[in-house]
């Protein structure tokens, strides 16, 4: 698995959007309802839809944040098998982060449960993924440690 990071790609080539968010100072992850792992807030670009437009919608869909505060850090590639590429080519995401001020209740769609976490929680989803992600956004000075 290897993650690697770009300024800029053709914007045709975004499928993904990952929000690491942060409500309280404490980090926030959904749990999906299939799964007993934890994940920052993201998935796929719907067609038609801006990679932007992609990270509001997920970022709500799966966390209920109606009021906040994001931005894109950069854009990032996964190569390598993953539960959502199962062909393990190269495929490009953005990675945003946003500030959350407030929730309503969260949707009923693929999320069973949404926590706030001081680190990143032991059971994740993507444990080769995720730990880079969160430290890309810690080496651009988007947030602290801790």
């Amino acid at each position: 698995m290897e993650v690697k990071f770009y300024h800029q790609i053709d914007d045709t080539l975004l499928k993904f959007a990952v929000v690491f968010a942060r409500y309280q100072g404490k980090w926030v992850y959904c749990r999906h309802k299939d799964r007993d792992t934890y994940e920052a807030p993201g998935g796929h670009r719907e067609l038609g839809e801006s990679i932007e437009m992609a990270a509001k919608r997920e970022l709500y869909e799966e966390t209920g944040a109606v009021e906040y505060d994001i931005k894109p850090i950069c854009v990032y590639s996964v190569e390598g098998k993953t539960r959502v590429n199962e062909s393990g080519d190269e495929s490009f995401g953005k990675l945003f982060y946003a500030e959350i001020y407030r929730f309503e209740e969260l949707p009923g769609y693929e999320i069973e449960e949404v926590r706030f976490f001081k680190d990143l929680p032991q059971e994740l989803t993507y444990p080769l993924i995720q730990p880079v992600l969160l430290k890309k956004l810690q080496e651009n000075n988007y947030v602290k440690e801790g």
